[in-house]
């Protein structure tokens, strides 16, 4: 027989059996497919018909020429992405804090969080045209005050922070709302006794607002570690091209031409594998951070 509790509750865990069927059918069931990073897979072998080759296929991920360059371009870009993530939102949330008009301020909040619904499929093709050498609107503002047209999505030097300004641009407007979350949460009283202690606009901003907002800062900055070799593959494959696989080429799109292109399953399998026990190190070393600094944890 079951408690008084358990049939109260009992409509609550039929609800989340359908989300939980589909977390086991779509991402624990595939996990057995990391038995391919072992294998020299042939998808008419199968699992169980093609032959096992050990760590072969991790050594030859490794030992590939251009395997220590796309490692850090991952790297590289992800961080500035992480870093840039933290900072703009950051400065942004607290000059919109100033703004006392209301439909000013929820206008340009509405207008910066837009970008976040867009896919990067479209997002690609606006900022194709925008930044196009010949007809975009950027370098034909560069020309017109006397400079050459750049080639932003064929030149290397400029590819990667293409795509850090772009993945701000998108993404900053949803962080911005986190930020102006925590904001509401800063008792007013501090910044009455601030006021009556002469502190102007900027002093408020230095001693109360920032330390007030420092756990959400933290959380944020600890958790982002875990996305470190996350460096946005829907972005860059929307983006990017052979002429800039030095710069840009990164380790999801490296896997997708080994595995869907070249048809190197084993290959492609070992290098995620060895990029999920990275992010997963990654992950929970996060979470301890968060935990330790920002008191935040999950269970």
């Amino acid at each position: 027989m079951l408690s008084g509790k358990t049939r109260r509750e009992l409509p609550l865990y039929l609800m989340l059996l359908p989300g939980l069927i589909l977390i086991v059918l779509y991402q624990y069931v595939p996990m057995a497919g990391i038995a391919i990073a072992f294998q020299k897979f042939t998808p008419f072998k199968g699992w169980f018909g093609s032959e096992w080759v050990g760590l072969d296929n991790l050594r030859f991920a490794l030992a590939l020429p251009d395997a220590e360059q796309v490692i850090w371009n991952t790297v590289y870009i992800s961080a500035m992405k992480i870093a840039a993530g933290l900072v703009v939102p950051l400065a942004i949330s607290l000059l919109l804090n100033e703004v006392t008009r209301t439909v000013v301020k929820r206008g340009v909040q509405t207008l910066i969080y837009l970008p976040h619904f867009l896919s990067w499929v479209i997002l690609g093709g606006i900022l194709i045209d925008i930044l196009s050498p010949s007809e975009g609107i950027v370098n034909q503002a560069l020309q017109a005050i006397g400079f050459k047209p750049v080639f932003f999505l064929g030149d290397n030097r400029w590819f990667p922070y293409v795509l850090v300004l772009s993945d701000v641009w998108k993404e900053f407007g949803f962080n911005t709302i986190i930020y102006l979350a925590a904001l509401t949460s800063i008792n007013p009283v501090l910044y009455e006794a601030a006021v009556i202690d002469g502190a102007s606009r900027w002093k408020q901003t230095l001693h109360v607002t920032l330390p007030g907002m420092l756990p959400i800062i933290v959380l944020l900055a600890t958790l982002s570690l875990g996305n470190v070799l996350n460096a946005g593959f829907d972005q860059v494959f929307n983006l990017y091209s052979p002429v800039v696989y030095d710069s840009g080429d990164i380790l999801d799109t490296m896997i997708y031409r080994v595995g869907l292109v070249d048809a190197q399953y084993g290959l492609a399998t070992a290098f995620g594998l060895m990029k999920s026990a990275v992010s997963f190190v990654l992950i929970s070393a996060s979470y301890w951070l968060a935990y330790r600094y920002a008191h935040y944890r999950i269970f």
